[in-house]
């Protein structure tokens, strides 16, 4: 079956595993918030379907379920003054490669003018809204790590079928499952009480193609770019369609 087969988003998610660990938590703790509050103030993700998405997200990360439960419920709290806004930009790396940013920021003047800056730097060029967002599709995406080879892929495919899924591939040692935005949380939901557990999960904005850069200065401005742009606190996301493989 086809799908989303380049597999940006487990590389960054092990990258959780590192040094980078403690801000992966903080930017997934800064959707948990924001989740809480566009959620009615509801701290249920029963009741909270966002919510349900980030805490997705966290537990694929291994967020420990006390520090999610702490972060919702300082969402909660009378006295919190958290305040973002999400905020979404959208250009051209190097080479061509459209780039979108998804961010949540509490000063737009701080985070606009860096992100900018970054695309400048690499020698890409910031676009309006809506440039290069046309050619991505949002979808879920569920990868689950089969390096053990415990798992037959036969089986995951119809798991995750029966359970709402859009479509599977395997890729070597990841499995990759795609649903509906809108299908995504049953799936995740119905795949874990089948005991399945995710090397990530989220909602995604999979390239409808992808772009090989193939000089060797666009490469390195590429891979500086993503760099920059995720070691930004303001920064959640980070889309694009370069063939790095």
């Amino acid at each position: 079956m086809s799908g989303h087969s380049k597999w940006h988003n487990i590389q960054k998610t092990k990258g959780a595993a590192d040094a980078k660990r403690s801000a992966t938590f903080t930017k997934i703790a800064k959707e948990i918030i924001v989740a809480v509050k566009e959620g009615g103030g509801s701290g249920d993700p029963a009741n909270n379907s966002r919510l349900a998405t980030v805490i997705a997200k966290a537990k694929a990360a291994n967020m420990p379920n006390d520090n999610i439960k702490r972060t919702i419920d300082r969402a909660l709290g009378a006295g919190n003054t958290d305040n973002y806004e999400a905020v979404t930009y959208e250009g051209y790396g190097p080479g061509g490669v459209a780039v979108i940013v998804e961010g949540l920021t509490d000063n737009r003047q701080r985070t606009a003018p860096e992100i900018r800056h970054y695309f400048d730097k690499c020698n890409g060029n910031l676009g309006a809204q809506g440039c290069v967002s046309w050619s991505f599709d949002k979808k879920g995406v569920i990868v689950i790590d089969n390096e053990e080879g415990e798992l037959d892929e036969d089986t995951v495919m119809m798991d995750a079928l029966d359970s709402g899924a859009d479509d599977f591939e395997a890729d070597g040692t990841m499995l990759e499952i795609t649903t509906s935005p809108e299908a995504f949380n049953d799936v995740v939901k119905a795949l874990e009480e089948k005991g399945y557990t995710f090397a990530s999960a989220e909602l995604e904005m999979v390239p409808q193609n992808y772009i090989t850069l193939t000089a060797e200065g666009d490469v390195k401005n590429m891979e500086k770019l993503i760099d920059m742009l995720e070691d930004n606190d303001d920064v959640q996301n980070v889309w694009h369609n370069w063939d790095n493989d």
